[in-house]
């Protein structure tokens, strides 16, 4: 299956709200478009791997902050508590696991339990 990034994004979405637009292996491959300081989370049993499309974001960890731009991804392991940052929207594809919730350990009104599939 094909996908066009920028056509996928373009179709919109609410920040924060991450969309499937493909499984593989037990993964799913989101896309999510965000603004903001998002909570401190973890995910106690999955690694998560961001790469920024558009834009620039910053992953902060508890010890330091790691800067990604267009074409860069990261890989934050399973249980490292971590906190996405955008000062612009960005755009970002996310490989997890299906049962990842994108709040990790936090329950609140930014959860989406089941993401939309585009």
């Amino acid at each position: 299956m094909k996908v066009k990034l920028t056509e996928k994004f373009a179709q919109g979405s609410a920040h924060g709200s991450p969309r499937i637009v493909a499984d593989l292996n037990g993964q799913r491959v989101k896309l999510v478009k965000f603004r903001g300081v998002f909570d401190w989370r973890h995910h106690a049993r999955e690694d998560e791997l961001f790469l920024v499309h558009r834009h620039s974001m910053v992953m902060e960890f508890r010890d330091r902050r790691v800067t990604l731009a267009p074409g860069e991804f990261l890989v934050v392991p399973r249980g490292i508590g971590h906190r996405p940052v955008a000062e612009h929207e960005v755009e970002v594809v996310i490989f997890e696991p299906v049962s990842t919730l994108n709040t990790g350990n936090v329950r609140n009104d930014r959860a989406v339990p089941a993401p939309e599939r585009l």
